[in-house]
């Protein structure tokens, strides 16, 4: 996974900053697909076949691949944060995760995201801890949300969700030290996994966006849920905090989508 994220890397490295002359089509308002996205999903994949030849794929730009071992499937996002790509901002990712399929269920059992530009590398291994360029990670240790940076994405043109994102965004921007947005939900997972956000979360999220950012967080000592306290984050809602935030952001949320008065 590691080689597969430093291989795809070297193209986006490349192309970083040389937007006039990257190929881009629009997806859809506001989404934009690049070539250098599809050259660095091409790179992952093929890399990672070569490692799993069995193993099947859920891609970003490609969808979703059946393979011939049912149990684990590549959960890849090839370049996390693709508009501030395509603003020279250095604030994406390539994210790969591993979901292995148990008598239990399914579940995320390693993660890597990589920032290319900062040459950050973050990873996780159930049971095996989270680490960034080879140091331990663990998350904050705060305890009050008055003293949390938590951090969001914010539904933009052409996406739905803006009304309700509205309420959570006034709710929770009353209790905390400071809101941030950074363009990359893969990043904001590693950042939490790291210490440097105490809570994260999101609706409208994709699994590709966060898969390798569960394990990461989860293996920092952090939690990891939907909005609803459930395991269904890969639905479309994701919060992810340390252990005493867990409880005060998940209520925090809940009370914006409570009738007013």
């Amino acid at each position: 996974m590691i080689a597969a994220a430093r291989k795809a890397a070297r193209t986006l490295q490349r192309d970083f900053g040389e937007v006039e002359n990257l190929q881009v089509s629009i997806k859809g308002p506001g989404d934009f697909v690049s070539a250098a996205d599809l050259r660095a999903e091409a790179i992952i994949r093929e890399e990672l076949e070569k490692a799993r030849p069995g193993y099947g794929f859920l891609m970003e730009e490609s969808g979703e691949t059946a393979g011939s071992d049912k149990t684990h499937r590549w959960i890849v996002d090839p370049l996390d944060g693709t508009t501030n790509f395509l603003h020279s901002i250095p604030m994406f990712a390539i994210s790969i995760g591993l979901e292995r399929t148990t008598a239990t269920g399914p579940q995320m059992v390693a993660g890597v995201v990589y920032n290319p530009i900062t040459d950050e590398m973050f990873v996780a291994e159930k049971g095996n801890g989270a680490f960034l360029n080879s140091r331990r990670l663990r998350v904050s240790a705060r305890r009050d949300l008055s003293q949390a940076v938590v951090v969001t994405g914010i539904p933009h043109m052409g996406r739905p969700g803006q009304e309700p994102f509205l309420r959570e965004l006034a709710t929770v921007m009353d209790e905390v030290a400071g809101v941030r947005r950074s363009g990359s939900a893969a990043l904001d997972m590693a950042y939490v996994a790291a210490g440097r956000y105490d809570a994260y979360w999101e609706s409208g999220i994709k699994p590709w966006d966060i898969a390798a950012g569960v394990v990461l967080v989860r293996e920092a000592g952090g939690f990891v849920s939907d909005m609803n306290g459930g395991e269904d984050f890969f639905k479309g809602s994701v919060i992810a905090t340390n252990d005493p935030l867990q409880k005060p952001m998940g209520a925090l949320l809940k009370k914006a989508h409570q009738p007013r008065a």
